[in-house]
């Protein structure tokens, strides 16, 4: 049991509904997430992980239950929370039309950083993430994969204490996905609670250490990866996932 001092996340009891919509549905949901974890949240499409991911970051707004982070509610300390996580999701979020660094000077202020400190997180974030060449092009004439980058650079920022990210490889090439997943390492090597969820299994078996499978609103386990695959006898997550969730079709509409 994880004492609640150590927690980077604790979920309890959650209760949401999409308002006239008969679809997904969290009841009594509970989940811990340690201090510097590297955190995997997997399920089927429609199974509410982008759903959860936008709780924990004060999207959507919980009907019922409590999410802290870093012993902070979410639903009562928005100013605060939001200094504490940065949030990567699936969705582009940034302006097309501007550049990277118009970009991060943007995000940087909107999180409360001063000009020196935008200045030099944005240089250090373009050398890290491989942008320097193209620090003034608009984003809109990128490739896929340098948008993902961008769209890192825009949650890491104010150098968070969670990041949470949402399919933060889909649609890159090999060596983005490489480069990408490498400096997550090092942000959780440096302190950084990662909670991560994609459906590149092989690619999440290397980066989490701990993980859960949610399938219909609801975790149907959580443990070390290596505890998971022990008790279930499956040689990988992939596996894992398939014996859990069942191998048929899903009908995520």
């Amino acid at each position: 049991m994880v004492a609640t001092d150590a927690l980077a996340v604790h979920i309890a009891n959650l209760g949401f509904h999409y308002p006239g919509n008969d679809g997904l549905t969290f009841s009594n949901l509970n989940l811990k997430v340690g201090k510097g974890e590297r955190f995997g949240l997997f399920g089927p499409n429609g199974a509410g992980k982008t759903t959860l991911l936008s709780l924990m970051a004060g999207l959507l707004s919980a009907d019922e239950g409590s999410i802290h982070l870093l012993g902070l509610d979410v639903g009562k300390h928005n100013k605060e929370v939001n200094k504490l996580f940065g949030f990567v999701p699936q969705d582009f979020s940034f302006y097309e039309e501007l550049s990277p660094v118009e970009n991060m000077e943007f995000f940087g202020a909107w999180s409360g950083l001063t000009s020196h400190q935008i200045k030099t997180r944005t240089g250090e974030l373009l050398h890290i993430l491989g942008l320097e060449n193209v620090r003034n092009k608009p984003v809109d004439k990128f490739s896929g994969g340098m948008k993902r980058r961008v769209n890192l650079a825009i949650g890491v920022m104010h150098n968070p204490a969670i990041l949470i990210l949402d399919e933060p490889t889909v649609g890159v090439d090999v060596q983005t996905r490489h480069a990408i997943i490498n400096y997550l390492m090092e942000l959780n090597k440096k302190g950084t609670t990662l909670i991560y969820t994609s459906h590149q299994l092989s690619e999440a078996e290397g980066l989490c250490q701990q993980v859960a499978l949610i399938d219909d609103g609801q975790i149907i386990v959580q443990d070390s990866l290596t505890e998971l695959l022990k008790e279930h006898r499956q040689e990988s997550l992939e596996e894992l996932f398939l014996n859990l969730t069942g191998k048929a079709y899903r009908n995520d509409v």
